[in-house]
């Protein structure tokens, strides 16, 4: 049996109303959960961006992928390999900073995180963070001890490295090799 592990996908679809809807009722009609869902529309504005995560096996991604296809409003999906996939979220949080000793201390972590400090009053400093779930946790942890007042998380978004696009048609043959693509088996496989 294949092991449960966290998946990224990419969906195009119309960007339009209702559409979001009919795919998240897909994965909690069967049962799963989004673990992160980032949405956007891209270069057209016609078409959105859907960056979604989900715990599952390979076969129960291959599943979710075929469903996701069958729908109108969806013009590809694509589970992006995790050693070819640029991954990052931006996390807001805003943290208490009682005196300048704290307000220093906080600086200077987020200094080492590289963040942006984008609002300072006498009570707290606020920051954006840009990175993968193990930056993000790391500074969470950090800052936990001045006591964090508030925190947002954009869920991830995430493009693939090099020539590689979501659009079949716009790729460069050879660039990475990725062997045999276990999501084009069984396509047409119900769910």
């Amino acid at each position: 049996m294949n092991a449960v592990s966290r998946h990224t996908l990419a969906v195009l679809v119309d960007n339009e109303s209702g559409v979001l809807s009919r795919v998240a009722r897909l994965f909690s009609g069967k049962g799963y959960n989004i673990e992160s869902l980032a949405v956007g529309t891209t270069d057209n504005p016609a078409i959105s961006r859907i960056t979604i995560e989900v715990i599952a096996d390979d076969k129960q991604l291959n599943l979710l992928c075929n469903q996701l296809r069958k729908l109108i409003c969806v013009h590809s999906v694509k589970a992006l390999k995790p050693e070819h996939a640029i991954r990052r979220e931006l996390m807001l949080i805003k943290v208490s900073s009682g005196d300048s000793v704290q307000r220093n201390e906080i600086i200077q972590i987020a200094n080492i995180f590289r963040a942006s400090i984008i609002d300072v009053s006498k009570a707290s400093i606020t920051l954006a963070v840009i990175g993968d779930e193990s930056k993000t946790e790391a500074i969470q942890n950090l800052l936990a001890e001045f006591g964090i007042l508030e925190l947002v998380r954009t869920g991830m978004v995430a493009l693939e490295r090099g020539q590689y696009t979501i659009d079949e048609q716009t790729k460069m043959k050879g660039e990475f090799d990725y062997g045999k693509n276990v999501l084009q088996e069984n396509f047409y496989e119900p769910f």
